[in-house]
């Protein structure tokens, strides 16, 4: 075996081993099940839609108790106390609205980032959610394992006796395909999808909104569904507090 195949064997064992530990960091365990309690609206709305998500749907919660309404050119403001609430996002965005305040910006406010990532880590260690930071550690590795791989090219290129195609396409490509792969799995795991589909097919949006009475079930329709629910059951707070996504001009 020639210098330059050593280099390029050596490289492609470090992207493998890589990718191995990002493989790793990706896995997450299954909750530990039994009699744990279902995730509340605001959990389900991250596990469908991510942290602006959660923060609609704790604003929905507070809009319904008053503690919160529409304010002026598509912002949401604070209208009393957060109420007889001991929900850590809810109270972490009622404690961000000092001012009037975008959806969008009111889910980068510090309290409310904090609340959302402690429900995060919750539904991390339920096996529902991958953690963020093994995420952000697993995509930089992911990201070092095909500059590992070219530099152990370049450099088996600038020896005598480099790597021949057959052996960098056989110790290359499945690992930039693994690379690949790992890249595209999504935030939530099989459990937390299998959970919102279940959830869906016992609770189908209904028609009209006159169908739902209770205000806890509008927040699981809101957290299930997103602008839909919303556009259905709040159409007024929705539209006017910036909590509908913008629509495209007509014709696009």
């Amino acid at each position: 075996m020639g210098t330059g195949t050593g280099w390029f064997l050596a490289a492609a064992c470090a992207a493998w081993a890589e990718v191995l530990v990002a493989a790793v960091l990706l896995r997450v365990r299954a909750g530990s099940g039994g009699d744990d309690a279902p995730p509340g609206p605001e959990a389900l709305a991250l596990l469908r839609g991510g942290r602006q998500a959660a923060v609609t749907v704790a604003l929905v919660a507070l809009h319904q108790r008053g503690a919160v309404a529409a304010g002026r050119k598509h912002t949401v403001r604070a209208n009393g106390g957060p109420g007889r609430t001991r929900e850590p996002v809810q109270l972490g965005v009622h404690r961000s609205l000092r001012n009037a305040l975008t959806p969008r910006a009111l889910a980068a406010r510090p309290e409310a980032r904090r609340a959302v990532d402690g429900l995060q880590a919750d539904l991390g260690r339920a096996g529902l959610l991958r953690p963020p930071g093994r995420r952000r550690a697993a995509r930089l590795l992911l990201a070092a394992a095909p500059a590992t791989l070219a530099a152990g090219l370049l450099a088996g290129a600038g020896a005598q006796e480099g790597p021949g195609p057959v052996l960098v396409l056989v110790t290359g490509a499945p690992a930039l395909l693994a690379v690949v792969a790992l890249l595209r799995l999504p935030p939530v795991t099989g459990a937390a999808r299998r959970l919102l589909s279940d959830l869906r097919e016992q609770h189908p949006l209904p028609a009209h909104r006159r169908e739902v009475t209770d205000g806890r079930l509008v927040q699981l329709y809101v957290a299930l569904y997103g602008d839909p629910a919303l556009a259905l059951f709040l159409p007024r707070f929705a539209r006017d507090g910036g909590l509908l996504a913008p629509r495209p001009p007509e014709g696009r």
